[in-house]
């Protein structure tokens, strides 16, 4: 049996994980210890990434003639593959956050919903975070403004209801017509 032949699973393995995925990173992982390689592929398998080591030319092929070819370029040295089906930015945010504490760990390219990107943009996207992050600050948001004046709502059913903002109402009506007859009487005649 010919080393190709060998080979030629490892391929389709890879092909088939990067396949409609929504992100594709190649990390390099060199001087990383034992310890901190096992912390860091249980908090990318917790966030749902797929974390795998393979030989940059399986990497290469795999690769050859899909939009993930313009990640060969990168595949120097010992290098990982983080692939995300449905976050786009948890494994660049991932990783990049362990990189603080293991220096080990470089994000040196990726693709992020079909652009390739260098590290300082692998970098970028790492600073955004998490969908359900967005989806929370974006529910607050809109929150806010409801539970403000629900909280206004109830402090007129305290003070008594509608009715008991009626006189108040009248006196502000009152004060301004008062107003403007005041700056229609100051107002010089016209010639």
């Amino acid at each position: 049996m010919a080393k190709i032949e060998l080979k030629q699973p490892i391929v389709e393995e890879i092909a088939a994980t990067v396949k409609d995925a929504a992100t594709v990173v190649i990390v390099s992982y060199s001087g990383i210890t034992v310890a901190q390689d096992t912390q860091l592929r249980k908090q990318l398998r917790e966030a749902g990434v797929t974390y795998k080591v393979y030989k940059n030319t399986l990497m290469t092929r795999a690769f050859k003639g899909t939009e993930f070819e313009g990640l060969t370029e990168s595949l120097k040295g010992t290098n990982a593959l983080a692939v995300c089906k449905d976050d786009a930015t948890a494994p660049a945010r991932i990783l990049s956050k362990f990189a603080k504490d293991c220096p080990a760990i470089q994000l040196k390219a990726g693709i992020v919903e079909g652009i390739v990107y260098d590290e300082k943009g692998m970098a970028e996207i790492a600073k955004i975070p998490s969908r359900d992050e967005l989806i929370s600050k974006f529910l607050g948001s809109i929150q806010s403004p409801i539970t403000n004046f629900a909280r206004v709502l109830n402090q007129i059913a305290e003070k008594g209801g509608a009715g008991a903002c009626e006189p108040a109402l009248k006196e502000d009506e009152a004060a301004t017509a008062e107003v403007r007859a005041e700056s229609t009487a100051e107002a010089p005649a016209a010639e």
